[in-house]
């Protein structure tokens, strides 16, 4: 497949004539049961006709990623839920008012217009109201609905720039949408709206607190910080390996000198032994680490460039071909939360306590 790769200049309303143009031709690829790669305020996502489950199968077969893995429905305008769901419980009509448009994907019960293809055979359908304003225009030139997990082979970290999506994807899919790099720099926050009290599946830049405020009692599926269960996956992420770049990840916990000493310890004996090394730091203690490539993710005083460098760093070792990875353990709440759920998943549980 000849995968044409398009670099978008402006990225706010309103958008350039030709900014306009390349958004109504890639709206057309997605009416047309083809596949569009495009920039949103979380990670890049791999786009195809939410209500087409041809195209919904034509996504997981670009990713390489399990059929049982539901895809998240994108919608540009907030009346047009009606169509995809059953049921808009007054708490997810709370939490659209407070984080619409925004990094929030809500579970909701399923209509009939919503194949099984897209929902990994489910009775409920994800939905995300996206904030960056490409993806919007492009979901409306789309149809409306457009499914769309992130965009990177199934298992690899979710890429924040264009690059990484070529990499992954090129002469996978039709089209791909270069919108510079991504804001946040996580997936979004999902939450399962079809339970009461709702229950967090994944967490991210919308954090427990923030939901907790608007909507009282909020529940937090274990599966977030512990091993996968061998039960179905509501939403992305909860049952398969995620994130993970080519090299060996352990995450390290304790006190940072004993941190800093461990790691620098065992990256010794694996250079010793012929292997590349890297570390994920904090600005904090960065300076202390010794191994072939040392990677700031930013101050533990700002999560949110922690966040926004996570994915960005796990790719650049692979550029590297770094081959044993050590990372910081970070705070288990707020932001940190959907940090460590994201290493967690790409070093596959894989902790040493110190």
């Amino acid at each position: 497949m000849d995968t044409k790769i398009i670099r978008i200049e402006s990225e706010q309303f309103p958008f350039s004539p030709k900014d306009e143009e390349i958004l109504r031709q890639a709206g057309e690829v997605l009416k047309n049961g083809g596949l569009v790669a495009f920039p949103t305020e979380t990670v890049y996502g791999l786009g195809g006709d939410g209500l087409n489950r041809e195209s919904s199968k034509k996504i997981y077969a670009a990713k390489g990623r399990p059929s049982d893995n539901p895809l998240i429905v994108h919608i540009c305008r907030l009346e047009d839920i009606g169509r995809i769901v059953k049921d808009f419980p007054e708490a997810a009509k709370k939490a659209a008012s407070a984080f619409w448009p925004g990094p929030l994907t809500m579970i909701l019960p399923k209509s009939d217009a919503v194949p099984s293809e897209t929902t990994g055979g489910l009775d409920t359908v994800a939905v995300r109201f996206p904030s960056h304003p490409a993806a919007r225009k492009l979901i409306e030139y789309g149809g409306g609905y457009v499914a769309a997990p992130s965009a990177n082979l199934s298992g690899k970290p979710s890429p924040t720039a264009a690059k990484y999506v070529i990499e992954d994807l090129d002469g996978r899919v039709d089209m791909i949408l270069d919108g510079g790099g991504s804001v946040i720099g996580l997936e979004s926050t999902i939450v399962d709206m079809s339970v009461t009290p709702p229950r967090i599946l994944r967490p991210g830049f919308i954090t427990f607190r923030m939901l907790e405020a608007v909507l009282g009692k909020v529940d937090i599926d274990v599966t977030i910080i512990e091993p996968d269960s061998d039960q179905a996956p509501k939403a992305p992420g909860m049952k398969y390996r995620h994130y993970a770049p080519k090299g060996i990840l352990t995450i390290v916990e304790g006190a940072p000198g004993k941190v800093v000493e461990y790691v620098n310890r065992k990256a010794a004996m694996d250079k010793a032994a012929g292997e590349k090394t890297g570390v994920i730091a904090s600005d904090d203690y960065a300076k202390g680490y010794r191994a072939d490539a040392v990677k700031r993710v930013g101050s533990r005083r700002e999560e949110e460039s922690i966040a926004r460098n996570l994915f960005t760093v796990l790719r650049e070792f692979d550029d590297e071909g770094v081959t044993k990875i050590y990372s910081e353990s970070f705070e288990s709440q707020g932001l940190g939360q959907a940090v460590m759920n994201r290493l967690l998943k790409a070093a596959g549980h894989r902790v040493v306590k110190v």
